[in-house]
């Protein structure tokens, strides 16, 4: 249990708000942190709370859904304060009572097309990343800034997955036909451009759903600039997008038609993170994927 006296006398003195340490309730469905829902002095809060040494993690978190909430283009949970409290690291934000169906999602589309036109530039070109690391489920998630979108995605994305690989025990077949893929990035591209828009980063049906005005909301973000097509790639990647999220996403912010193809390309990167995290045929998913990619270029 966490040591309540701790984290509320320091969300006190960081938040200026006093914690109701009686009204603790575990709130269930997180892998990584503990959470808990309690009562302040004029509203509810939803805490995460993990090890002392996971402390950065949440401060990118909190960093991840200020840069979210100041695009004003959808809505997500207000961070609070994150800190150390004791043995533990806690990040508060607001609670939103939320569920997970019965929303819009025609307007979540629409909201997530206006996110994605929030675009970061340097000296009038694209710049892809962030200004700091976060996290990708438990897994860092290296945003060194890159001019060049292949670049990033070959570097920071799927060559940062195979390195990990290899260190899990990936064979060298598949860990081979990965870096031919990302010596060859450049094939995928002929004809498109990425913009570097405000990304959420890992947009699966657990990190989204309606407030009580049936309002999308956004939330666990790993925030970075980069190709929207990857955030439309991973809401395709396990389900849970109705068929109206997309229509309405497109009419806003039409798709180039390469992002058939590079939808797995990007899936690739989540596919190789759960390998690396969980182990098991994630390995044989990603060896196929890749296979199907290097496909395309012969």
């Amino acid at each position: 249990m966490p040591d309540w006296h701790t984290i509320s006398n320091h969300i006190k003195t960081t938040c200026g708000e006093s914690l109701d340490t009686n009204s603790a309730q575990p709130v269930g469905g997180g892998c990584i942190n503990a959470a808990y829902r309690l009562q302040t002095d004029s509203r509810q809060v939803f805490i995460k709370v993990n090890s002392a040494h996971n402390l950065e993690m949440f401060e990118a978190e909190s960093d991840g859904l200020a840069e979210l909430a100041k695009s004003h283009s959808i809505r997500v949970p207000k961070p609070l304060c994150c800190g150390i409290a004791g043995n533990e690291s806690y990040l508060a934000m607001e609670d939103l009572e939320l569920k997970s169906s019965a929303g819009k999602p025609n307007q979540l589309g629409e909201n997530l097309a206006a996110l994605h036109q929030v675009t970061a530039l340097h000296n009038g070109l694209p710049r892809f990343g962030w200004f700091r690391d976060n996290n990708i489920g438990s897994t860092p998630q290296i945003n060194d800034y890159e001019d060049n979108w292949q670049t990033f995605w070959s570097k920071h994305r799927l060559g940062y997955q195979l390195a990990l690989a290899r260190r899990n025990g990936a064979g060298n077949k598949v860990l081979q036909m990965g870096e031919k893929l990302c010596e060859t990035l450049d094939g995928f591209f002929v004809g498109y451009t990425p913009e570097a828009s405000l990304l959420h980063g890992d947009l699966w049906s657990g990190n989204y759903a309606y407030d009580q005005k049936v309002q999308p909301v956004i939330f666990d973000p790993a925030v970075y600039y980069g190709d929207r097509e990857t955030d439309l790639a991973m809401t395709e990647l396990f389900g849970g997008f109705p068929t109206e999220f997309y229509a309405a996403y497109k009419t806003v912010y039409p798709l180039d038609e390469g992002y058939a193809t590079r939808k797995t390309l990007y899936n690739l990167y989540h596919v190789l993170n759960h390998y690396n995290l969980f182990g098991g045929g994630y390995l044989a998913q990603a060896s196929g994927m890749i296979d199907r990619l290097l496909s395309e270029l012969r």
